[in-house]
């Protein structure tokens, strides 16, 4: 069907690039480009050696234009740092290729994720005839597409959204991240937000907690965050008057990130040691484990979904559309663990509706603006089904109050 070319070999790089080995047809050849070439030839080894591998400095726009030039993909799947979206998506523009990605830009220096960045893009991608697709992991991503799904099939109108976010997984190690640890630990330290009749309301990190009874798994401590396809669905969910993200941590993890930011080595600025200086938090990813070395001894499951209210035909209803993925079933299908499985599966299933024409357009979109049927009914097939859940508005009340409390 076309040429493909992923940069990132991490977790979520690794379940796309294998994932693409076995739909050969949609993706008969495929370039795993990364700047540590040992990881791209270690899962091609994998696979059987029927990728092309590559060194690219994500970094350089001009190294990643080369590539782009060689390899002649008709889409680029960015699954490296959110620190080089602009980078890769300058590269995409100047060869005229089309750019898929799984997170919102993050500038390196500034705890600070938003589409802003990349929105600013829309009218040289139109102009150039090219589509850039935001967002296509899982939340963001297929989450998302959940709620373009209900705005189209389930309501008339969406009032109010929980997006809840549970990996009751147990990968045995006293401190871990699911996915790069940078990213991670930026991302939930940052002040918490959400939206709530037509402005952003701020809080204090992990201050605000409930139970959640999750699919398949329970109830379940979950602390409110601020995540990027909020700031995507306020803009194009009409008539939504509330959005909030809930994610579980356990107890333990709280405790070590506690921790760790009490004694400075979240901090992600340099820090001089023997005239050297070094960032804490780039250090502390040194030190732990790598997310994609995980999957050997993961067990449990994510349970991830959103909760959608609004009306129908004049009446209220509620929604709650989920996946349940096992981090066991992922380590015998691709070798990962479900954290990054639900990422590049996404990922993979967005560059398929690309390369098919079944999304198109000119310019940069967020999946949620895209067709949801024809992805939905693909990424169920590559191993993410999922189920919706009607229910009244005092069964959803029951499981997320509407009132913060």
């Amino acid at each position: 069907m076309g040429n493909v070319l992923i940069i990132g070999a991490g977790g979520v790089g690794a379940v796309a690039a294998r994932k693409c080995a076995m739909n050969r047809v949609l993706f008969p050849h495929v370039t795993l480009a990364s700047r540590t070439l040992e990881k791209c030839e270690k899962i091609n080894e994998s696979v059987g050696g029927v990728l092309d591998v590559a060194h690219v400095d994500a970094d350089n726009v001009d190294e990643v234009t080369r590539l782009i030039e060689r390899v002649q993909p008709k889409v680029v799947l960015n699954l490296a740092l959110p620190y080089q979206d602009l980078s890769i998506m300058d590269a995409c523009l100047a060869t005229g290729v089309s750019y898929l990605d799984t997170a919102n830009y993050e500038p390196l220096h500034e705890a600070k994720f938003s589409y802003t960045w990349q929105w600013a893009y829309h009218d040289r991608f139109r102009d150039k005839g090219i589509m850039a697709v935001l967002g296509c992991g899982f939340d963001p991503g297929v989450i998302s597409v959940f709620c373009a799904y209900a705005q189209k099939n389930l309501f008339d109108t969406i009032t109010a959204i929980d997006i809840l976010d549970c990996n009751d997984g147990n990968h045995g190690k006293a401190f871990a991240t699911n996915f790069n640890l940078e990213i991670n630990l930026r991302e939930i330290t940052q002040r918490g937000k959400y939206w709530k009749d037509g402005t952003w309301r701020e809080i204090d990190p992990l201050s605000v907690s409930r139970d959640i009874t999750y699919p398949e798994v329970g109830p379940r401590a979950s602390y409110l965050i601020y995540h990027e396809e909020e700031e995507s669905l306020v803009k194009h969910i009409p008539g939504l008057r509330q959005i909030r993200f809930w994610m579980t941590f356990s107890d333990t993890y709280i405790k070590h990130l506690e921790v760790l930011q009490n004694v400075g080595l979240t901090r992600i600025d340099a820090v001089s040691y023997k005239g050297v200086d070094i960032v804490p938090l780039q250090f502390l990813k040194a030190l732990l484990p790598d997310p994609a070395s995980l999957a050997a001894d993961y067990t449990g499951k994510t349970s991830i979904g959103a909760l959608v209210r609004g009306i129908k035909n004049g009446q209220p209803k509620a929604a709650l559309i989920y996946n349940v993925c096992h981090h066991e079933a992922c380590a015998r299908e691709v070798g990962s663990q479900a954290v990054s499985y639900t990422t590049g599966v996404p990922a993979i299933t967005g560059a398929m509706m690309m390369l098919k024409g079944l999304w198109k357009g000119k310019g940069v979109f967020n999946v949620e603006q895209l067709p949801p049927e024809p992805f939905l009914d693909e990424v169920a097939r590559q191993g993410l089904p999922w189920q919706v859940q009607e229910m009244s508005l005092g069964e959803a009340e029951a499981l997320v109050p509407l009132d913060m409390g």
